[in-house]
């Protein structure tokens, strides 16, 4: 190594020095073609392998954005615990950006505004909704199939136990929401933003429904067409490609409804008018499952993050306080509000076993670039709901109704019967 290199070596390794200076988190080593560095002596967790310079110096002007585009693009790699590594990344980008930064950040924000303004509409309009649905959920279904597995369940597995199977634990969390709605054969219920038709599928063949599903997605909708049709349950269950806003076109009301995974999308401004939505779809006495991803109250709300940009264009998580005010104003009874944070941060570490299984396959489906992206997405949420800032909350609704009734309600029915089945299927 030249006198040169040898200096410029050095004057990274100091500025790594200064850096983190302070970090108690997971050990780990940044390893350059040149040369590396170790944050602390003793065996590393992780290795984040830089391909160039550039990767440095995003590294030492950090940005959740920046640091994501070299992750995607390659420059950037992360060889071990990649979870651990999003421990040290939540340190570095906690700490304060100076003002410059934050002022590129803030017209960063602003162009970005105006450009989606200018080719996709407002925010939340139906035309843009249905774009950035589209630009997530779009992907060949064959992409989906190797890591969802079977059951094709795009939300937060049950988990009985940490050691069950994937397929098991989305199936028991199908048969929850079911339980939770109690539903009964004849009952017209409907799945807001139903993804691949499993829920349907689900409530038509097991309960007897009759069911309709609803997607802005057109290749979830054709997709659930296909399963709907195969799994033999079309004289009872339904899916189209239509808005929640649109469904008040519907001829009928329905007696409950279940909405899974979407109300994220639909954005903290417009909760009032998803709730009220909902309500003017059920029957008075109708039971309405709300399950969903909310962010911690002390969590503050990043704009234009990484998976703004890259994965879900407009989304936005609210609290679990202002989603049950919204539901609350719109006329909904609150029955039940259950967390299952830990669940969906082990769904996701299934998520990502498959996704790195399965790589080969899925890099004959999708580019290098993409299979990174929902590489990285998926790691990062589930080092976010392991730090509880965010959690996933299965909320039970009623819409009142005034006729006095005695029946006792409790939790018993919902996990006694799940419990006794599995015994069953264990014998």
């Amino acid at each position: 190594m030249t006198t040169a290199l040898a200096s410029d070596c050095s004057h990274c390794i100091k500025q790594l020095d200064s850096l983190f200076r302070g970090y108690d988190g997971p050990s780990f080593v940044i390893r350059l073609p040149l040369w590396s560095w170790h944050s602390s002596p003793g065996e590393a967790r992780f290795t984040l392998a830089m391909k160039s310079q550039k990767a440095f110096e995003k590294l030492m002007r950090p940005s959740e954005t920046a640091l994501g585009e070299a992750f995607i693009s390659g420059d950037l790699d992360v060889q071990g615990d990649i979870f651990s590594a999003f421990d040290m990344a939540e340190w570095l980008l906690s700490r304060s950006p100076s003002l410059r930064n934050r002022f590129a950040a803030e017209l960063h924000r602003d162009c970005f505004t105006v450009l989606n303004f200018l080719t996709r509409g407002w925010k939340h309009s139906l035309q843009r909704d249905a774009g950035s649905i589209s630009y997530h959920y779009d992907l060949p279904v064959e992409f989906y199939e190797p890591w969802l597995g079977p059951t094709l369940v795009y939300s937060s597995a049950y988990f009985r136990s940490a050691a069950e199977r994937l397929d098991t634990a989305q199936a028991d969390k199908l048969d929850l929401i079911c339980r939770k709605l109690e539903l009964q054969p004849g009952d017209r219920f409907m799945d807001l933003g139903c993804g691949w038709g499993s829920l349907v599928i689900h409530a038509a063949a097991h309960y007897g429904t009759q069911t309709r599903g609803i997607t802005v997605s057109k290749n979830q909708a054709r997709v659930a067409a296909r399963r709907v049709s195969e799994s033999h349950v079309g004289d009872r269950c339904f899916v189209e490609y239509r808005d929640y806003r649109d469904a008040q076109d519907l001829p009928w009301k329905f007696d409950k409804l279940a909405s899974i995974g979407m109300f994220e999308h639909v954005g903290v401004s417009n909760l009032p008018t998803y709730f009220h939505c909902a309500f003017d779809l059920l029957k008075p006495g109708g039971l309405f499952l709300n399950s969903g991803i909310v962010r911690a109250a002390d969590s503050p709300r990043r704009k234009q993050s990484f998976i703004d940009e890259y994965v879900f264009p407009d989304g936005e998580l609210g609290t679990l306080a202002e989603t049950l005010r919204a539901a609350e104003a719109a006329g909904f009874e609150i029955r039940d509000v259950e967390t299952l944070r830990e669940h969906y941060a082990l769904t996701l570490r299934r998520w990502v076993e498959n996704l790195q299984s399965h790589s080969p396959e899925l890099l004959e489906i999708v580019s290098e670039r993409t299979l990174r992206t929902w590489l990285l997405y998926m790691s990062g949420s589930a080092a976010a709901f392991e730090r509880a800032d965010i959690s996933v909350c299965q909320i039970l609704l009623c819409r009142r109704d005034h006729r006095r009734s005695a029946r006792i309600c409790t939790r018993e029915s919902w996990y006694a019967n799940s419990q006794a089945e599995s015994q069953q299927s264990a014998a």
